[in-house]
């Protein structure tokens, strides 16, 4: 399994964290599904603002299983540019997450 894999891999388990706290990430799984982990992220990370499974996460004490959690792991950050490790850190920063 390569390291795509393997973060594609890690945001299906943010899935079911957020699964197992009553909620459906529907549309993070349909991105997920239709273009793998790293260009969803990518996707996501290029707007300035977060989307609502976010708040969602952060409502229910999930922060740390976001998919901005899992960009800024020492073992992923390889796969994005540091504009997109700088915003992920940016929206958990704001909500009072500091990984």
């Amino acid at each position: 399994m390569n390291l795509e894999d393997e973060f594609t891999k890690a945001l299906d388990g943010t899935v079911e964290a957020a699964k197992a706290k009553n909620y459906n990430p529907t549309f993070f799984i349909r991105m997920l599904a239709e273009h793998g982990g790293v260009e969803t992220a990518r996707r996501l990370l290029a707007h300035r603002d977060p989307q609502t499974g976010l708040f969602e996460l952060y409502h229910r004490s999930l922060l740390h299983e976001s998919m901005e959690a899992v960009v800024l792991q020492d073992k992923f950050r390889s796969l994005f540019t540091e504009k997109e490790l700088v915003e992920a850190r940016r929206r958990l920063e704001e909500l009072g997450y500091y990984p």
